[in-house]
């Protein structure tokens, strides 16, 4: 198999989702920078692909990174990011999306189930996004996040003292 397959551009993505709903399966989506895959990440996407037949991972782009975490992030580039991903067997495909916000990516993915790491809760999700799922039908899950692993933890074990 070649995993970067599973990369899914987002102007294909609406086929690619009429594709799973054509084949019966349920879809659970999630969204992240996923900058340096650790085993936080893993647990998570796991967790996730456990909640329905197929997992689609959306991936910010590099310049929403920049936005949300800071102008040394990301470490790599939107492209390597979506294909370590795409390499995992829980993750059924990939797509980068530019937004800060993954309302659009959403809109488009049509999540039977939207996966958020413990550090959201349904209140706190961003509305819009939250509105596309629900206006779907989807449901939302948030799922225990892994103590003691993060990105940013790596960073800063990294960064000289």
């Amino acid at each position: 198999m070649n995993f970067r397959k599973k990369v899914v551009a987002l102007e294909n993505l609406a086929e690619w989702r009429q594709g799973m709903a054509d084949s019966g399966k349920k879809l659970a989506v999630t969204n992240g920078c996923f900058d340096l895959l650790h085993l936080g990440h893993v647990t998570y996407l796991e967790n996730a692909r456990n909640e329905a037949d197929a997992l689609l991972v959306g991936v910010n782009g590099d310049d929403s990174v920049r936005a949300l975490k800071g102008p040394n992030r990301p470490i790599n580039t939107e492209e390597d990011r979506a294909a370590v991903l795409a390499a995992l067997e829980c993750v059924d495909a990939v797509c980068i999306f530019p937004e800060k916000r993954a309302a659009r990516f959403l809109g488009v993915a049509r999540p039977d189930v939207y996966a958020k790491g413990g550090d959201y809760t349904v209140d706190s999700l961003d509305a819009e996004e939250r509105a596309e799922v629900e206006g779907a039908g989807g449901r939302i899950v948030i799922l225990p996040m892994v103590a003691g692993k993060s990105t940013t933890g790596l960073v800063k074990k990294l960064q000289p003292e």
